[in-house]
């Protein structure tokens, strides 16, 4: 079914038999969003043209931004993408976990030329997430899978954001429940000579330096080569004025640490960065609804700490405050 045409959306429980429901809608063709340790994917076939297009159909994405490749292990991950010793090194250390490598393509890969947006590379993952394992391993293939939502919308940390969102744009949500992270992979580039982060994320870029015993280049101006680059990206329907200073009364705010008296939500009353990155997405669809219900344009956010999950936390706020014809 064309992703233009309304179709039931099923929630799938996190039992083996909606797992298997899940592969077989997924060998259908279908489209089936899934709970990884970061956010919810939007799954689909990565070996089927028709399937991969309706990912970009059901979300509004632009075709030039390529797509994350989900698989179980590393040996599905070598009949993808071509590693060298620092790439296995980095899976040795983080995989499963929250981890993407951009890496050349293998010769014969059998990904359809949509997932990589025609670009020599591949972003490939194995997710932490007992039900994506369960997934992938039901399945029997790589799934590709950017966030479940809308391009350029917040990133779904539940199964109703999901549905919020794609509700009859897609076949199911495999519900999981919470994902534990709440901020996207972390994107390194391994195709240049020198390691490149792509997109800040749920592991920190200290500990990928740690892990190669060299520094890791940050500059990420030019082409879009991998997911989350686009500058407008993760945006609620309120304006959001970060790093606010200003005492205003009336003012919504989204905080790092109490609240202290002001309106609105905090990531962390503890100013705990893994806290705040678990409830970020969370925390941006409900400022979003209660703006809308108490009529207010914008939301004022205080500084977070550039550092560690901080560095994903300021990149998703700082995209989500973007123009949006960015």
């Amino acid at each position: 079914m064309s992703t233009s045409e309304t179709q039931n959306t099923i929630r799938l429980s996190a039992t083996p038999r909606g797992i298997r429901a899940a592969a077989g809608l997924l060998r259908a063709g279908e489209l089936v969003a899934f709970p990884t340790e970061t956010v919810y994917g939007l799954g689909a076939d990565a070996t089927n043209p028709r399937a991969v297009a309706s990912v970009f159909e059901a979300k509004g994405r632009p075709r030039f931004n390529p797509l994350i490749v989900h698989v179980p292990d590393l040996e599905a991950a070598r009949k993808i993408a071509r590693f060298d010793a620092r790439a296995l090194a980095l899976a040795d250390a983080f995989w499963p976990g929250p981890l993407t490598l951009v890496l050349p393509l293998a010769e014969g890969a059998r990904v359809a030329d949509l997932v990589t947006a025609g670009l020599p590379s591949v972003a490939i993952r194995v997710p932490e997430h007992p039900l994506a394992q369960a997934l992938l391993r039901e399945f029997g293939g790589p799934v590709a899978a950017p966030s479940a939502n809308p391009s350029g919308r917040i990133s779904p940390t539940t199964a109703d954001h999901v549905l919020d969102g794609l509700s009859g744009r897609i076949a199911a949500v495999l519900d999981g429940g919470p994902t534990g992270v709440g901020v996207e992979s972390t994107i390194l580039g391994l195709t240049g000579d020198a390691p490149l982060l792509l997109r800040p994320g749920g592991l920190p870029l200290e500990a990928l330096e740690d892990a190669l015993g060299e520094a890791v280049a940050t500059d990420i101006s030019g082409d879009i080569t991998a997911p989350g680059q686009l500058k407008s990206h993760y945006a609620p329907g309120v304006d959001l004025v970060l790093n606010a200073d200003v005492a205003d009364a009336g003012a919504l705010w989204l905080a790092f640490g109490p609240l202290a008296g002001r309106r609105g939500l905090s990531l962390s009353e503890r100013r705990d960065l893994r806290e705040a990155a678990a409830k970020l997405f969370a925390h941006l669809h409900a400022i979003d609804a209660l703006a809308r219900e108490m009529g207010v344009s914008r939301v004022l956010v205080d500084p977070v700490p550039d550092h560690g999950l901080g560095r994903a936390i300021n990149d998703r706020l700082r995209r989500a405050a973007a123009p949006r014809d960015s």
